[in-house]
């Protein structure tokens, strides 16, 4: 799972779908479970996890290409906080 940023994140053995919002220099996981939806990455313990099934995982295809547009980095609080 190397290709995906902060690989050892649970939010991507997460059955939430994470969505990769992706800037010209950085790549943030929105969580749709948690109240903070851009947790401090890596995540490793929240309480919103829940593990996908076996035999899935999700790589680089689900990662959007850069849109150009400079974005504005998300405040870095813990998950679920």
């Amino acid at each position: 799972m190397a290709d995906v940023p902060f690989p050892e994140s649970l939010c991507h053995r997460c059955d939430a779908p994470p969505r990769y919002v992706r800037t010209a220099r950085s790549v943030f996981i929105l969580c749709p479970r948690l109240a903070v939806k851009y947790p401090a990455q890596p995540v490793l313990s929240c309480p919103a996890f829940h593990p996908l099934p076996l035999g899935e995982a999700r790589g680089e295809a689900s990662l959007p290409p850069p849109d150009g547009q400079p974005g504005q980095a998300p405040a870095r609080r813990p998950c679920g906080g």
